[in-house]
């Protein structure tokens, strides 16, 4: 019962990726943690989820030639090695999960407002700051790039929430004059070595149900592309408002 229980939230949560395009993350953390399981858990097995979900898009965008390379070698370069250490700092600091869970709840609970604010904003907060105006050589945006990837590695590796999201904003505010495929694509392209390394990392904590895991993957992967069909005909700007405004709700009742 449970297992039917578990395929039918995957498949919730993979529909509504493919209907929006976001909130994997966002979505099946706060579902799991509505089923009972603890923050590590939820967290640690929706990295892992987020991660193998993900991976076949980057195959996607890199065969239409949609993503930058050069962008995702730079966030990467500051996201990865700060999921390391993130993990780490868990891993030695702590006694257990028990000793952390008030760490992962809260920055889950802010991740999930944060993403609903760049939601409900994200037209007005790219008028506002975009740096496209601002005189940066090459290197100094590359090197903005890879502090924001450090950033977001830690809030990830800490919530399962943020790398899609939040990772295009940053991508939109810096670079503003990247064309909407490629934001998505590198976008995905990064997600997906960030979540699998923060994953992994988790595996290592112990933090991955691989039960759980393996059934939600059975009911999101078939869902997503139904979603995805479905998606076409709907408005873009209605889904993002509903979908903000649950995260909203959810992320002001984990602050809270």
């Amino acid at each position: 019962m449970d297992a039917l229980l578990y395929i039918s939230a995957g498949a919730s949560v993979g529909f509504a990726v493919g209907l929006t395009g976001i909130g994997g993350g966002s979505l099946m953390t706060p579902l799991l943690l509505l089923f009972g399981f603890p923050a590590h858990i939820a967290i640690g097995t929706d990295l892992m989820y987020a991660a193998l979900t993900k991976a076949s898009g980057v195959l996607t965008h890199h065969r239409q030639r949609s993503v930058d390379w050069l962008l995702v070698k730079a966030m990467c370069a500051g996201s990865i090695p700060a999921t390391i250490a993130t993990i780490v700092i868990l891993k030695y600091m702590f006694a257990g999960s028990d000793h952390y869970s008030l760490i992962l709840t809260t920055c889950l609970g802010f991740m999930l407002t944060l993403t609903a604010i760049v939601l409900f904003f994200r037209n007005r907060l790219l008028s506002i700051t975009s740096v496209d105006n601002v005189q940066w050589s090459d290197k100094q945006r590359l090197n903005v790039t890879v502090v924001m990837g450090a950033l977001l590695g830690i809030l990830v590796t800490l919530s399962s929430v943020g790398a899609g999201a939040l990772g295009t904003a940053i991508l939109l505010m810096l670079y503003p004059k990247l064309s909407s495929v490629k934001v998505v694509g590198t976008d995905i392209a990064h997600a997906v070595p960030l979540t699998l390394v923060a994953g992994i990392g988790h595996i290592w904590l112990g933090n991955v149900d691989f039960t759980l895991l393996g059934v939600l993957l059975v009911g999101s992967l078939p869902a997503v592309y139904l979603g995805t069909r479905v998606g076409r005909h709907l408005p873009d700007k209605a889904m993002r408002i509903i979908l903000a405004s649950i995260l909203l709700v959810l992320g002001i009742r984990y602050l809270v």
